[in-house]
């Protein structure tokens, strides 16, 4: 199998994970907010809205699943798996405007107000057991990925970064953009707490805010791209290619689109030079065989479309 191919991921895994996810930072997001009422900290107000943002993202990521997970039909003869990347793409506008503003707000009101320390003891609990689930929704996410990126042949960094799968995407990295705030949040506390001086939990706030602008941009930038509509890797479309070219009766690919549609679902479309001579039945059996042999090179092709079309004449 070609490496780096995108994979067709377990619908169920991938419900599983975003699940997960969400009922770690429900339970998160409440005990964050009491523990920044009751400590006045502004970092921990600011992780609060960052596991809202999260829990809002998680159910955008759920409606993507299963929506995308709807049948092809006469209105939509390619099927949903696109949708994904739209509930994805919201998912991401979400992070943004939930917990990234919010933050950098209250940062900056810190700042610019001070804020009057209370007992961060509570906090300190707190953030030790979000820690803990946040972990813990962290591997799930990380497991699934690895199986697919064992599955793709591809290094588990690289995979992470082209997957179409965007929604297990989004887990993995909002879960370690979580577990990074939850280390600002308690070095902002230590901070204040050593200094008196709420300095340090408004600049852990601003930094927990830049964190969540830099995850929402690149699950944002993910889910555009394949919106948009993006191709299979070069040296894939490059293995497509040789793969028409050695069918018997071709002579030249003339023109090649790659299509990613959704997780484990890629569309070809290629205009193909045959052999003058060839007859209509051997034309249609070559498109036959080419069909056959790129689904066994790229198992994730779902649709091939080949137009038999003249060469140019030199």
């Amino acid at each position: 199998m070609t490496s780096e191919q995108p994979e067709q991921p377990e619908h169920g895994e991938s419900t599983f994970t975003v699940i997960v996810a969400a009922a770690a930072n429900l339970g998160i997001a409440v005990a964050k907010a009491v523990a920044g009422i009751i400590s006045g900290s502004s970092a921990m107000l600011s992780e609060a809205a960052h596991s809202v943002a999260d829990t809002v993202t998680e159910g955008m990521l759920l409606t993507a699943l299963k929506r995308s997970a709807k049948p092809a039909d006469e209105d939509h003869p390619v099927g949903y798996a696109g949708e994904r990347y739209v509930w994805a793409l919201l998912a991401a506008v979400a992070t943004f405007v939930g917990g990234a503003v919010f933050s950098v707000y209250d940062g900056i009101h810190t700042l610019v107000h001070g804020e009057e320390p209370g007992d961060p003891l509570v906090s300190y609990l707190v953030l030790a057991v979000a820690f803990v689930l946040e972990g813990f929704s962290l591997r799930t996410g990380i497991r699934q990925v690895r199986a697919e990126a064992a599955r793709a042949g591809a290094p588990f960094a690289r995979y992470l970064r082209l997957t179409p799968d965007t929604t297990v995407k989004a887990v993995v990295m909002e879960d370690t953009a979580a577990l990074a705030g939850l280390l600002l949040a308690a070095g902002g506390l230590l901070g204040g707490q050593l200094t008196g001086s709420g300095v340090f939990d408004g600049v852990a706030s601003i930094l927990i805010g830049l964190l969540l602008v830099y995850v929402a941009w690149v699950l944002g930038r993910s889910n555009a791209e394949l919106l948009v509509g993006r191709p299979l890797p070069r040296h894939l479309r490059e293995d497509v290619r040789a793969e028409l070219l050695s069918v018997e009766h071709v002579v030249d690919v003339l023109d090649l689109i790659t299509l990613i549609q959704g997780p484990g679902e890629v569309m070809v479309a290629a205009k193909i030079d045959f052999r003058d001579v060839s007859s209509a039945a051997e034309v249609e059996a070559a498109c036959e065989t080419a069909e056959a042999r790129l689904r066994a090179r790229v198992p994730s092709i779902r649709r091939v479309y080949l137009d038999p079309t003249p060469g140019v004449t030199p």
